[in-house]
């Protein structure tokens, strides 16, 4: 069978270089869209990639967040709810130390507020009490994050984003802000250190130990919980560890716990759709490029009528006529889709660093082994199918009437 296979794509490949020049000008469809074919999915899985990284770099997809639900929807109206089952920070340490949760708990307090310092300068920026600074995730300009011990004994010290620094010490140098006064309302800290911002447009920002929290805030604000993992694999354990925990101690509560890994399935989700809707508009190119097999093939048959009526007088059954052609047309679209693979890669590469130099972003096409496979199915695919009708025809041809054609 294998023998005969190869016997069969041996003639297959002898009948295109006879006609090379014009296999290659019918082929020139499928060439184009397969190209087209290629570019697009690398750079859909480039532009996945490239936002998946940035995800990864601005969200951490090892936490674990539970907070408080202080609203409710009622006859398609959103409302303050009259009464608030929460998990309160004691509550919290309870569930970290009874629950045998592998990771590290956070308790947060954010909320908007006017920074100053100093009777003039003041700024609106988000204040945020924590009970663990997210080390790993902040780069220190000036000075140096308080330690765990800091945190934990409730010393006045505080940090802040760059925005910060600049909107209130405009005439300071970063590295002389630190040892500074900065607070909110009626509270003062001293600057302990400046950490970059995260973002190009975040708000002024301040850091301060969850241990200086007034008790009136924590009654009028919304507290807010992190658990890191230390693997994200660890995070669905997580996540069910917390949910049976507060249903067996809070029952019926109001906290809610998600994780950061739907923005990655939204992501995934979007990348998909794009998939699929560009690849039908290319498809348009590849059913082309199979008509122009199919054309291929058509007149292949026309010129070997009288050879086809001679095999069938010698024996050939039409099975064996059927996949002679069939291998023409697969070799044919096999071929159409190996240049057109070979036209797309070189293509990408030279879009590529355009891209780059007109977005500035370090983006980069993707080459994966499933554009490969899309590739060769296709190939055999659009063979099958475009060539069917004229291997159908060629098996049925009567080989009386086929060897007296002229």
């Amino acid at each position: 069978m294998i023998r005969r296979l190869i016997g069969m794509l041996a003639e297959a490949f002898s009948h295109v270089r006879k006609n090379l020049l014009h296999t290659l000008l019918s082929i020139l469809g499928i060439v184009i869209g397969v190209a087209a074919l290629v570019i697009i999915l690398s750079m859909i899985d480039g532009m996945e990639k490239y936002a998946l990284e940035q995800i990864s770099s601005t969200t951490s997809l090892e936490a674990v967040m539970i907070s408080t639900e202080t609203t409710e929807v009622m006859d398609g109206v959103r409302m303050s709810k009259d009464s608030i089952n929460a998990l309160d920070y004691d509550q919290f340490e309870q569930m970290m130390a009874e629950a045998g949760i592998p990771g590290k708990g956070t308790a947060m307090l954010s909320f908007a507020s006017r920074i100053h310092a100093g009777d003039t300068a003041k700024v609106g920026g988000m204040v945020q009490f924590i009970s663990r600074l997210p080390v790993d995730r902040l780069e220190v300009v000036s000075g140096a994050l308080p330690d765990e011990e800091m945190m934990k004994t409730g010393e006045r010290v505080a940090v802040i984003n760059v925005n910060c620094a600049n909107e209130l010490f405009p005439d300071t140098e970063l590295p002389d802000v630190p040892g500074r006064k900065v607070g909110f309302d009626s509270l003062m800290y001293t600057i302990q250190a400046v950490v970059k911002n995260q973002r190009e447009n975040e708000p002024a920002g301040i850091a301060l130990p969850f241990a200086t929290v007034p008790g009136n805030y924590l009654e009028s604000k919304r507290l807010g919980y992190t658990i890191r993992a230390e693997d994200v694999t660890q995070v669905p354990v997580i996540e069910a560890k917390v949910k049976a925990w507060m249903l067996e101690h809070l029952g019926d509560h109001d906290m809610r716990v998600q994780t950061n890994e739907f923005r990655v399935e939204q992501v995934n989700r979007g990348f998909l759709l794009f998939r699929i809707i560009m690849g039908l508009i290319v498809g348009v190119s590849v059913v082309v490029g199979g008509i122009g097999i199919m054309n291929v093939m058509i007149i292949s048959v026309t010129e070997r009528i009288r050879e086809i009526g001679i095999r069938k007088a010698v024996g050939a059954k039409k099975q064996q006529i059927l996949l002679q052609f069939l291998s023409e047309s697969v070799t044919i679209s096999g071929l159409g889709s190996f240049l057109g693979l070979i036209a797309g890669i070189l293509l990408t590469l030279g879009i590529v660093p355009i891209l780059r130099a007109v977005t500035e972003a370090p983006f980069q096409a993707a080459f994966t082994v499933n554009t490969l496979i899309i590739v060769g199915i296709l190939a055999v695919v659009i063979g099958v199918a475009f060539g069917t009708y004229p291997a159908l025809k060629a098996s049925r041809l009567d080989p009386v009437e086929a060897i007296r054609h002229e």
